[in-house]
């Protein structure tokens, strides 16, 4: 038995930083574009940059995890957002910025791979269920938690009395007309934590089962062959398109359109957004065990897709809600989509899920569509992109035949 609480406290503290790193872009895009004087189209190719890079390492992960031990991989995985982050903090400049993303997104990517093995066999398989969900909380905690970080730190450096301290020493660091710098200083410091913290900690062995090993090229082939993996391939596409295609511009569309300052009500918002996404999932949860997980995934897509509606065209206090609201109503799709794609093949579930991971290029692409739209007809009308991931996402409750369906409390009773 290679059972491990420190090992699966690491891996929750691993999925912390993840999401830390992750989903802090979109509040971060009113400044970037005031920075560098970026269009929204250029502004757009930052979060292209870090999505794409989960497409080009996913499936060289999980071949690399066979070759190479657990902790060799995730030091490699901080190394990179190291270096990656160092570039930024040290050279502010548009195409460091770009470059600085697809090295974070790279040793991201890699750490999606390595973690989730390891957290089934150091919590143990009879409890994979339990932590998988509780590592999801805490990954939407941390995505509440970044925005208001880097709202607290911008506010404090720009108070003139700072002069000494670790704030002291970050402002002397930060361009002036950059504070939002100081956040990459911050991941430069949690990089090398995490490094430290994995070099002197000890792992167990992980024997990857049959289903969580990458399978061979032709595996990868006879699986794209399919037309059920495809299709939830676009849904995972679509899903990430749509929860990056809204984080990533909430803040710029509140400025453009209402006034809202983004360093403190923009990135409220963004923090709201993540925030009840996490709640939404404790919902979703409770409603899966009462009711056929396609019928949830219809019922929170259309609640989704009216809210998108209302946080475009109504006023700024009904956009303040309806946003985040989108977050919360978003919460079930992920976990729904990708268990009716694993329960829809019978075989090579490892490879499958794979190609779903890869999936998350969906974020680079439609953030990017909605700011080329946006510099042609104006951000509103960009935004109005999302509704194709959206209604594709909600078509999916209806065409979906998975193998085995999700057990609720009515089927247990028969």
């Amino acid at each position: 038995m290679n059972r491990s609480r420190y090992t699966v406290g690491l891996i929750m503290l691993t999925f912390f930083v993840i999401s830390f790193l992750t989903n802090i872009t979109g509040p971060l895009i009113p400044d970037i574009i005031q920075g560098f004087n970026l269009s929204l189209t250029l502004v757009a190719l930052l979060p292209f940059a870090f999505f794409i890079a989960y497409g080009v390492m996913s499936i060289p992960s999980g071949i690399l995890l066979e070759k190479y031990n657990e902790k060799k991989m995730m030091t490699a995985a901080f190394a990179i957002a190291f270096f990656g982050s160092l570039i930024l903090a040290l050279s502010p400049n548009y195409l460091n910025a770009v470059l600085s993303l697809f090295l974070i997104g790279c040793g991201m990517a890699v750490l999606q791979v390595v973690i989730n093995p390891l957290l089934r066999t150091a919590g143990g398989e009879e409890n994979y269920a339990f932590n998988s969900i509780l590592a999801q909380l805490i990954f939407g905690l941390a995505s509440f938690v970044s925005p208001l970080v880097y709202s607290g730190m911008v506010n404090k450096l720009q108070n003139q009395e700072i002069h000494g301290g670790l704030m002291g020493l970050l402002k002397q660091l930060t361009p002036e007309n950059l504070p939002w710098i100081s956040l990459y200083w911050l991941f430069v410091l949690i990089a090398i934590g995490m490094i430290i913290v994995i070099l002197v900690s000890r792992f167990p062995r992980v024997e990857l089962s049959q289903g969580e090993k990458a399978g061979t090229f032709q595996t990868y082939i006879d699986l794209l062959k399919k037309r059920v993996v495809i299709l939830y391939f676009i849904a995972l596409f679509s899903y990430v398109g749509l929860e990056q295609g809204v984080a990533n511009w909430i803040s710029q569309f509140l400025y453009t359109y209402h006034g809202y300052d983004p360093q403190s009500t923009g990135a409220e918002i963004v923090a709201y957004f993540w925030g009840l996404m996490t709640a939404g999932g404790v919902l979703g949860l409770l409603l899966i065990k009462l009711m056929d997980s396609r019928k949830v995934l219809i019922l929170f897509t259309t609640l989704a897709l009216v809210c998108l509606t209302l946080g475009l065209f109504g006023s700024g206090k009904i956009a303040l809600v309806a946003f985040p609201l989108i977050g919360f109503f978003a919460s079930v799709m992920y976990p729904i989509i990708f268990s009716l794609a694993l329960n829809s093949v019978k075989e090579h579930h490892g490879s499958f899920a794979g190609i779903l991971v890869t999936g998350i290029v969906g974020g680079a692409v439609v953030p990017l569509i909605v700011g080329s739209l946006g510099d042609l007809a104006g951000l509103r009308y960009g935004m109005l992109f999302v509704y194709i991931p959206l209604i594709y996402i909600l078509s999916i409750g209806f065409w979906a035949r998975p193998i085995i369906t999700n057990k609720t409390i009515s089927r247990k009773r028969k």
